[in-house]
């Protein structure tokens, strides 16, 4: 079993001290976010359409305001809401926060959104992919302008689960290193959302006989052995 992992995590730091492990969000899933609010914007501009253009001129220049407010001010809007994420981003399990895992600003959510004219040179958001290409953290230009983070939404497991697993022996002898490896995830778990818990206990899932699986119940097994590593037997 190896302890070196290949990691997508960023640390931040609250102006309280406390540190966070974020999670940010890669290209696809971002995609996603993007078709999703994209098809909302349109739905919402085929149905003004419809009631205004039957009022000619004064119609046109209602539509043309209502589309200025889509395009600019639709991500501003909801990232400014108590979830950071507009309905496609709520949708993929994604919020927007500081550099710092704070809630964005209204200041950094005008800037990151009103910088997608640069993301989108030379053509089809060209800039803003290769960008997101480059960086660990997956920021575009307007990320990086705004000091703001795309992230996945946390959702940690209570102590209770860890508290119910029942201690397991591993199925093999185990150095120092990998016990220390084993006790370690069991210490992060209650920090880690269960996405990110079941992908890191997959790691470790030779300890328990459980090689090659990933879920809920390989990342139970692992933490049983931890516990039996801990001496609760």
């Amino acid at each position: 079993m190896t302890t070196q992992v290949l990691d997508t995590t960023v640390e931040a730091e609250t102006p309280e001290g406390i540190l966070l492990e974020l999670r940010p969000a890669g290209f696809v899933p971002r995609v996603y976010a993007f078709l999703i609010d994209f098809i909302i914007r349109i739905g919402i501009m085929w149905v003004v359409a419809i009631i205004t253009v039957p009022m000619g001129g004064f119609g046109i220049a209602l539509g043309l305001i209502l589309y200025f407010g889509l395009e600019w001010f639709y991500p501003v809007f909801f990232e400014l809401s108590r979830s950071g994420a507009t309905p496609g981003k709520k949708s993929m399990g994604l919020k927007v926060v500081m550099d710092n895992g704070l809630p964005i600003t209204p200041a950094a959510s005008l800037t990151r959104n009103l910088l997608r004219t640069a993301d989108f040179l030379p053509i089809l958001y060209g800039f803003g992919l290769l960008s997101m290409l480059l960086r660990k953290d997956f920021k575009r230009l307007g990320d990086l302008a705004a000091a703001t983070l795309v992230v996945y939404r946390s959702r940690p497991i209570t102590r209770s689960t860890l508290d119910q697993v029942q201690p397991l022996a591993p199925v093999r002898p185990l150095s120092l290193r990998d016990q220390a490896a084993v006790i370690a995830l069991a210490a992060r778990a209650p920090r880690l959302n269960g996405e990110r818990l079941d992908e890191l206990a997959a790691l470790a899932a030779t300890v328990s006989g459980d090689d090659g699986r990933q879920g809920p119940e390989v990342t139970r097994r692992v933490l049983a052995v931890a516990q039996w590593l801990l001496g609760r037997r």
